[in-house]
């Protein structure tokens, strides 16, 4: 075992080693779409049904995002890989070549994922360089079984069924 000196790039590494399921977070913000891939989603409370993720306090998108009133979260499966990768973009059209289904109250979900559930800010507490938003849902959507898109060590990956 070796102890490490902790630095930004040793810590990417280290939770880069946690597998997380990948969450697209979408809406219409002044008709126009803005979205982001976001592979820090926890299932908070059943009662009230909350949610959060831990978004960059820098993130432009984030800035854009949090003014909508109704956030679309779509939980991206097997076959998302591209469009997780695109809503990760640091620049272009996020969402070029992505099919979405857009809510009356302007939440906006990935077409072809499990789950899509309506939410809005319930809370952000600022955890250092993120934030954690605590989001409550209003509106849950079940679509087909689908195998999950997760995140580990830096790469999208799919879980295989155990025999």
């Amino acid at each position: 075992m070796t102890n490490h000196v902790m630095d930004e790039r040793l810590l990417r590494t280290v939770f880069s080693t946690v597998p997380s399921g990948v969450v697209a977070l979408c809406a219409s913000v002044d008709g126009e779409y803005v979205g982001m891939a976001v592979s820090t989603f926890v299932p908070v409370s059943l009662d009230p049904p909350l949610v959060s993720v831990c978004v960059q306090n820098a993130s432009r998108t984030w800035q854009r995002l949090q003014r909508a009133p109704r956030l679309g979260i779509s939980v991206l499966g097997e076959g998302h890989d591209r469009v997780a990768r695109s809503l990760a973009m640091k620049e272009g059209d996020r969402f070029a070549g992505v099919e979405t289904v857009t809510a009356p109250d302007g939440a906006v979900f990935v077409a072809g994922t499990d789950l899509w559930m309506n939410a809005r800010i319930d809370q952000t507490v600022t955890a250092g360089d993120h934030a954690i938003v605590v989001l409550e849902i209003s509106e849950v959507t079940l679509h087909d079984d689908r195998e999950p898109l997760v995140f580990h060590r830096s790469t999208f990956r799919r879980l295989e069924r155990a025999s």
